[in-house]
Parts: C-alpha cells; structure tokens; sequence
C-alpha cells in the first residue's frame, strides 16, 4: 500500500531505489551487524554511501530522533505518572534510550539516505535486463 513512497523504504529498511533489495546488513538489534550498510543493493545495485563518510550526515537526524524520544517520554511521564520528579523522568528517558538505540541508530542512518536516493519504479527490472 505504501510502495513507493520514502516511508515504505524507512518501516520495510529497503533499498530506497528499488524498495526490494535490503538496505541493512542484518537486524538492528542483531550487535555484529548493527547499523552495518550493504554496499550495494542486491537488487538494483544502486551503491548506498556516494562518498566517504557519507553517513555521517545522520548525527542531525540521530540528534532530531533523539529529541524526539525525550519529548514523548516527557508527555507519556506527564499523563500516566501522579507525581513527575526529575529523577523518575531521567530514568524512564534513559532506559528507554537504552532500548531503543539500535533502532534509532539504524533508522536515523536510513533516513538520511531517504534525502539523497529517489524510487524508481524500473530499477529492480533495470538490473535484470542488463545482467541477463
């Protein structure tokens, strides 16, 4: 339903180009291959880092996903809890970073490269042809 859409590729972790190909090497909360790029994708062979460091990019979009977390850990503290202290917003801000840290890593990684790949429809029958 969503197919084709920068969204799609961001939830599925997909090639950005193809939306077919994966886009990560292995789960985000796999250690040995956390947040760890294919160079290419499988399917279209689109190369994901077009430079040297290209992701390093993806601190801004860590540092706007982690303001994030801290916004809705407010909020959530705000209406479930009676009392809010300092001390009970810092714990359940930071076990919460804690759990979701490979998820966020990984996601501020795919959607930097959301601001610099376009679907094309034709890319995964591109390659096909030109490998056959």
């Amino acid at each position: 339903m969503l197919k084709g859409t920068k969204l799609y590729s961001v939830i599925q972790m997909k090639c950005p180009v193809c939306q077919e190909g994966d886009f990560f090497k292995g789960h985000p909360y796999k250690f040995s291959t956390m947040g760890k790029v294919h160079k290419r994708c499988s399917c279209c062979d689109t190369k994901f880092e077009l430079e040297t460091g290209f992701y390093q990019g993806s601190y801004y979009v860590s540092y706007g996903l982690g303001v994030a977390l801290f916004m809705a850990v407010v909020v959530l503290n705000y209406l479930l809890r009676e009392e809010l202290t300092p001390t009970s917003l810092m714990i359940s801000f930071v076990v919460s970073l804690i759990a979701l840290f490979p998820l966020l890593y990984a996601l501020s990684k795919i959607i930097w490269a959301q601001f610099f790949f376009n679907y094309d429809s034709t890319a995964s029958k591109k390659s096909t042809v030109t490998s056959a």
